[in-house]
């Protein structure tokens, strides 16, 4: 699972097996690690006691929870994106983006796209 930060925005982009396991599992993770043993963790979790996305930051751990149905109907579906706003404690908003990852349309050195979806665009002229 990718992630990707830029002001009041929040991207997650997964792969075809991350989509499938957060679909049955309820649960995907990723990690970055820093010097001194000290890691950032990232989770995206389904939840059934989730009503609209909402992200939480505790501890190290960015964890943004979705409805159980809407990642059901995502994740079963061709449907690219999960797109919410949360509303901040200062009346600010915070954008999350669930996405699926898609493959290049050009190749890039030593980067695996085994397990991305396949682009759309892919062997078109519009490519």
């Amino acid at each position: 699972m990718k992630l990707r930060i830029l002001d009041n925005s929040i991207r997650l982009r997964l792969t075809q097996g991350e989509v499938q396991a957060v679909n049955s599992d309820g649960l995907v993770r990723g990690r970055v690690r820093f010097p001194g043993s000290k890691n950032f963790d990232y989770v995206l979790e389904s939840s059934p006691a989730t009503v609209v996305p909402e992200a939480h930051l505790s501890n190290n751990v960015l964890t943004v929870r979705v409805p159980v149905l809407d990642i059901r109907n995502w994740a079963e579906s061709d449907k690219v994106s999960i797109d919410s706003k949360q509303t901040l404690d200062d009346g600010d908003g915070l954008r999350i983006l669930i996405e699926k990852d898609f493959q290049c349309l050009s190749p890039r050195a030593g980067e695996d796209e085994t397990d991305m979806f396949p682009h759309p665009g892919a062997g078109t002229e519009a490519c």
